[in-house]
């Protein structure tokens, strides 16, 4: 969440950075609870030491032998009405708390303004599209037909947006976890965590999903979560901790099954593997102090890209707009690799840097070696949506006779070099 004395402080900048994002947010109604609670508290500190001046003379008086009665009377009354403030005070607090938890961060000033994502600018290029000298087919056309992919009878289990990998179609899922995690341990110096997949409230809370966007999550009888991503568990593995400024930047790699109920999404890439209810990803995570997490950004987001140049797969990274920003985001690059079939790049990765948004929520903080204490800046992105994956490889290397030939990288964990 934003920080309270930073709303106070600079409350024009604060507004002028929520304005970018081209919602209806004010901070007007934190303002005005802030003021409240200030009073509120100068007004009970006042009759605290009140309070604390009359206690010291019942001692004086009991010496001298005066009756202390009308003095005990009103200190209880007192005792009464500073209980009673206290209280008002909690109230307002938990009044501004949930506020600030519906409020989302402010676009760092790299951000291009714009209130969609017609205005995210494309950063870089890689690889140049294939030409095709037959009809492409659609992945899910493509995974049908070889029967590595099973839509309908996974529909038939489960219902839409759900699917049965098969066989080497199974396999070549299994391929990508397993050269994915490899490539980020081995070349870029994650470690890797393997997460629950059930998280508590506290823990959606902690990285901005909830309260905001619950009816996107598949939630438990016993108000338990299903991940929708590694980021939750994985973020919050350190809440409530105080980190060494020694040990950052501390970089995390972790495997996951993903839930999202797309709340929102009918009718927008609802075939194939693009936007199911399930799906794998590999998530990479950092903690980084506030001075160098945009550099740290920059290489997350060239560790992610990494896996699709190694793959050997054309992509694009766009760095999204204010209005298209998530809402825990200060800056966010898109990934979007090329999708024939399409005829356009799709999202495959968004790596942000949420600065110390999340920490806030989350009480991650850091002791610098001066002892100070701060907030670390939290940061993650796909390293890579596994599904998106597995369709960019059958569209992209589909060939004239049906088959998709394995990118050379893979072919160790799959055992052949093709699917036919």
């Amino acid at each position: 969440m934003l920080d309270l004395k930073f709303i106070r402080s600079s409350p024009d900048r604060v507004q002028e950075g929520l304005n970018k994002r081209y919602k209806d947010i004010t901070i007007e109604p934190v303002l005005k609870l802030d003021e409240k609670r200030r009073k509120l508290l100068s007004e009970v500190e006042k009759m605290k030491a009140t309070q604390n001046q009359k206690s010291k003379e019942i001692p004086k008086l009991k010496k001298e032998g005066k009756d202390i009665t009308d003095l005990m009377n009103e200190l209880k009354e007192l005792s009464d009405r500073i209980k009673a403030l206290d209280d008002e005070v909690k109230e307002v607090e938990d009044e501004i708390e949930k506020i600030l938890l519906t409020i989302p961060n402010i676009p760092h000033e790299s951000v291009p303004v714009g209130k969609d994502d017609s205005a995210n600018v494309e950063v870089r290029r890689w690889g140049e599209p294939g030409a095709f000298d037959f009809e492409i087919k659609p992945h899910w056309e493509i995974g049908e037909k070889l029967g590595i992919l099973d839509f309908e009878r996974a529909s038939k289990v489960s219902g839409s947006r759900f699917t049965f990998y098969r066989g080497l179609g199974a396999r070549l899922e299994r391929a990508l976890i397993n050269f994915m995690l490899d490539l980020h341990i081995e070349k870029h110096g994650y470690l890797e965590l393997f997460p629950p997949f059930l998280v508590a409230r506290k823990s959606m809370i902690g990285t901005g999903q909830l309260p905001k966007f619950e009816e996107d999550a598949f939630k438990t009888t016993d108000d338990y979560f299903l991940i929708p991503t590694a980021e939750v568990p994985v973020t919050n593995y350190h809440r409530e901790e105080i980190l060494k400024e020694e040990d950052l930047p501390i970089k995390y790699v972790a495997y996951s099954a993903c839930f999202r109920a797309e709340a929102g999404a009918a009718g927008k890439d609802t075939r194939g593997l693009i936007r199911q209810h399930q799906f794998n990803k590999v998530e990479l995570v950092k903690f980084a102090k506030p001075e160098d997490s945009y550099d740290e950004l920059e290489k997350l987001t060239a560790d992610a890209e990494d896996v699709l140049k190694h793959l050997g797969l054309p992509y694009r990274v766009v760095l999204l707009c204010s209005g298209d920003l998530g809402f825990s985001s200060a800056k966010t690059y898109d990934i979007e690799v090329w999708m024939p079939s399409y005829g356009r790049y799709v999202e495959i990765s968004s790596c942000s840097n949420f600065e110390s948004f999340q920490a806030r929520r989350a009480n991650i903080r850091f002791r610098r070696k001066d002892g100070k204490l701060d907030y670390v800046h939290t940061l993650n992105g796909s390293g890579l949506a596994v599904g998106r994956t597995v369709a960019a490889i059958l569209e992209n290397f589909q060939q004239k006779d049906g088959s998709v030939v394995i990118p050379e990288v893979l072919r160790k964990y799959m055992g052949t070099d093709i699917i036919k």
